[in-house]
């Protein structure tokens, strides 16, 4: 069983920044992907970066050119660096295990960290 712990968000103002921080435990294989995705109140869960066994990163329009998802495999961890940010940005982010933009192309999720960008 995989388990999925994000830590690292908090309350910032618009325009600073916060790094969000994957951490995994309990695989078996390197080769597999994380995802983060984020969720505002009254809407749906929605991708926002992901980055494959490879390296490879995916990002969402609203998260291009301001997030970089990177990773440590060393550590088993995951981070999602986030500048700039936006009132819009406010939501509780996810990070997952698996791969591609779709929520069903994830297996394993956190509980979530709570990023609130003030005005």
């Amino acid at each position: 069983q995989v388990q999925l712990v994000e830590s690292g968000g908090g309350l910032v103002q618009a325009g600073g920044s916060l790094e969000l921080s994957c951490a995994a435990s309990g695989r078996t294989s390197r080769s597999y992907g994380v995802g983060w995705f984020r969720q505002a109140p009254g809407k749906e869960r929605e991708f926002v970066a992901a980055i494959s066994w490879g390296g490879s990163t995916y990002y969402a329009d609203s998260a291009k050119g301001r997030f970089t998802i990177s990773r440590d495999n060393a550590k088993s961890t995951v981070c999602l660096q986030m500048n700039n940010l936006k009132p819009e940005d406010t939501a509780v982010y996810y990070c997952a295990d698996g791969a591609g933009t779709l929520i069903w192309g994830y297996r394993y999720w956190g509980q979530g960290t709570q990023v609130t960008v003030s005005s």
